[in-house]
């Protein structure tokens, strides 16, 4: 299936403890060139995401970043915490040393802050806190690459419709071929006899079948159909498409070249500028396929 190269996806799961979100996107490129921020205590993670997103991807600079937002980060939640029992066990403790040592310097609210044990983070559960990171990770590349996927079909259609535009012209070209041959051969006649020079028996056709031959662009017009047959199967399998439609377009363009090279008539002349224009319009497009 045809894949576009460039999406977006953000995808978010809130919980009591906090909340989870995921962005990924991604934009043109020869190669997978993967990017992943994450927070440092989920930094684990970062080899089996580059892992999932290679097995998913091929081509594209993706960037992929986990925002991570818990209870313990908030300054307004109460997140430290006081054990108070220990706490009263330090200043009896240090009431009884005082009691008996008259000269101890008495304990200061900093000091008891400091004591081990006495304040605290709560415990975050880290094993659980990668489970639903993954999990929601695995729903964010699911919905980015039915993203790709979908302007993906979009891309192959607009790659359709410049193929049909382009057989038309060929179909078109090789009708008007005979007639043009024709019209050349009586142009060169109504010369020579203006010029009043008699030619040699056979010469003047000797002549007419050399212009033939020079104008002759039947190899060039077999080859773009088959150029484009081949788009079409490539746009209709599961392989990887970008660099072989790329390498199509180049074909294609000489053909279109050498079309316009062997032109001995404003219609064809005009023919080969209309497949350029074609050409290039689909270029631009398979651009973004991946």
């Amino acid at each position: 299936m045809t894949q576009s190269m460039t999406a977006f996806t953000r995808q978010q799961l809130d919980q009591d403890s906090g909340s989870l979100a995921w962005e990924i996107r991604s934009v043109n490129h020869r190669y997978l060139e993967v990017s992943v921020r994450l927070p440092e205590s989920l930094r684990a993670l970062e080899n089996p995401v580059r892992d999932a997103l290679r097995k998913r991807l091929s081509r594209g600079k993706v960037e992929c970043q986990l925002r991570l937002q818990t209870e313990a980060a908030d300054n307004s939640s109460g997140a430290l915490r006081v054990n108070t029992s220990l706490l009263d066990q330090v200043v009896q403790a240090a009431k009884a040393v005082g009691a008996v040592a008259s000269d101890a310097a008495p304990l200061t609210t900093a000091d008891l802050l400091r004591w081990p044990g006495v304040v605290s983070a709560p415990v975050v559960d880290s094993k659980a806190l990668e489970t639903d990171a993954m999990g929601l990770f695995t729903v964010a590349l699911d919905d980015f690459v039915a993203t790709r996927e979908r302007e993906g079909v979009e891309l192959a259609e607009c790659v359709n419709q410049r193929v049909d535009s382009i057989r038309a012209i060929v179909s078109n070209v090789r009708v008007m071929m005979p007639e043009i041959l024709s019209k050349q051969r009586e142009a060169l006649v109504t010369r020579v006899q203006d010029l009043g020079v008699e030619l040699e028996t056979g010469r003047l056709e000797q002549e007419v079948a050399l212009l033939c031959q020079k104008a002759d662009i039947d190899e060039e017009l077999d080859r773009l159909g088959a150029h484009l047959n081949e788009v079409e199967r490539v746009l209709a399998s599961d392989e990887q498409q970008g660099r072989r439609l790329d390498f199509l377009m180049q074909e294609l363009n000489r053909e279109a070249n050498t079309l316009s090279s062997k032109s001995i008539v404003v219609e064809t002349t005009r023919s080969a500028v209309d497949l350029k224009v074609f050409i290039e319009q689909m270029r631009e497009q398979i651009q973004n396929i991946e």
